[in-house]
């Protein structure tokens, strides 16, 4: 059985090669189920509710549908969507952690800054 990640990113395309490669590399997964949204970290920390919703019940499908184990949140560098520093990307990461781990769904969350040079670091 093929193992799948879920993963909430910005739509910024330059993302999502090095996200990917990253977990599936780290976390020997298969498949990674994106989730995308302009400035995710941005959304989801400020509790746009809208958004949340939508961000929450597309997580639910793909946990559901491919039996994820793992949750990702990702922030990056250069960010329209959401258009501020690194330390608060960074903050926005950690909240979005939280936050996403008491939706009850069971599983690890994790979250990833995306820098400048286009590499993948986990924060927490």
């Amino acid at each position: 059985m093929p193992k799948f990640i879920t993963c909430i990113n910005c739509i910024d395309g330059r993302t999502q090669l090095p996200v990917i490669e990253f977990l599936k590399q780290k976390y020997d997964a298969d498949f990674v189920d994106l989730i995308t949204f302009p400035g995710a970290d941005g959304v989801l920390a400020r509790g746009e509710s809208k958004a949340v919703e939508m961000i929450k019940k597309n997580v639910e499908t793909s946990v559901r549908a491919h039996s994820s184990n793992l949750i990702a949140i990702v922030g990056h560098f250069d960010c329209a969507g959401n258009p501020v520093d690194e330390k608060t990307h960074i903050e926005n990461i950690k909240s979005c952690v939280e936050k996403i781990s008491s939706w009850g769904l069971g599983l690890e969350v994790i979250g990833l800054w995306v820098d400048s040079s286009w590499d993948v670091v986990q924060v927490k």
